[in-house]
């Protein structure tokens, strides 16, 4: 059963922060020391206010900053579902991190790339070690469904991530795993409009399949040294068409 914190610790001094913030730091501080963990159910929203001298609209503003960062989730009601718990959602809030920081240009696209040749180069050499016949059979589906001729684009990007993100957890990481997904998912509409803008997508879409099937095929022979460097030609070929 999930632990539930129902008298937190008292913080004892602001530090001139707003009220909302001392409830984050409050939060953030027992994940940290492990006394609230996934699945864990925090105090009510009132009871939470009150053990920290703030307001309910401050802890309800810390809790709603929390949620957005996939570190919590709230239920209605009292039963199981109900309450606010710890959740496990890292994938989605880094993916929605990078992707503003990449959209307002804090992150500049060509370093994107040299962070997801890094992710994928490390992704693919452990999938090599440690791919088993049953685990590639998820890449195979993907190829499959990728191969479809009338495929729509947007369609084709959803499953190139989703192959990419499935070469990362091959190799049993998952830290690798949810940048990398966290990195695809930044750059996806910039990926989509400059797709919508190519002559020939088809073409191109032909050499991605082709250059996927060579990174698969590396994997499953072992071939750890290969398939990072397919991978990393594959990554710089694609940004090189899409973006250059």
């Amino acid at each position: 059963m999930p632990a539930t914190v129902s008298d937190p610790t008292p913080v004892p001094e602001r530090g001139g922060r707003k009220a909302y913030e001392v409830v984050l730091r409050h939060i953030e501080d027992e994940i940290i020391a492990g006394r609230l963990q996934v699945g864990s159910l925090l105090p009510p929203e009132r009871e939470l206010a009150a053990s920290l001298r703030v307001s309910r609209s401050a802890a309800r503003e810390a809790i709603r900053a929390l949620e957005a960062q996939g570190v919590l989730s709230s239920g209605v009601g009292v039963g199981p579902g109900g309450g606010t718990r710890v959740t496990d959602q890292r994938s989605r809030a880094l993916a929605r991190l990078l992707r503003l920081q990449v959209a307002l240009a804090r992150f500049p696209i060509d370093e994107v790339v040299e962070l997801r040749v890094a992710l994928e180069r490390s992704a693919v050499a452990l999938a090599a070690q440690r791919a088993t016949p049953a685990a590639l059979a998820e890449v195979d589906r993907l190829l499959g469904q990728m191969g479809d001729p009338g495929i729509e684009l947007p369609d084709f990007n959803g499953l190139d991530n989703d192959f990419h993100v499935q070469l990362a957890r091959l190799g049993g990481m998952t830290l690798i795993t949810d940048l990398t997904a966290a990195v695809r998912e930044s750059v996806r509409q910039p990926i989509l409009d400059s797709s919508a803008r190519m002559s020939d997508w088809a073409a191109f879409r032909a050499d991605l399949q082709y250059q996927h099937q060579e990174i698969r095929d590396a994997i499953a022979a072992g071939l750890a040294d290969r398939a990072a460097d397919l991978v990393e030609q594959h990554i710089r070929y694609a940004y090189a068409v899409l973006l250059g």
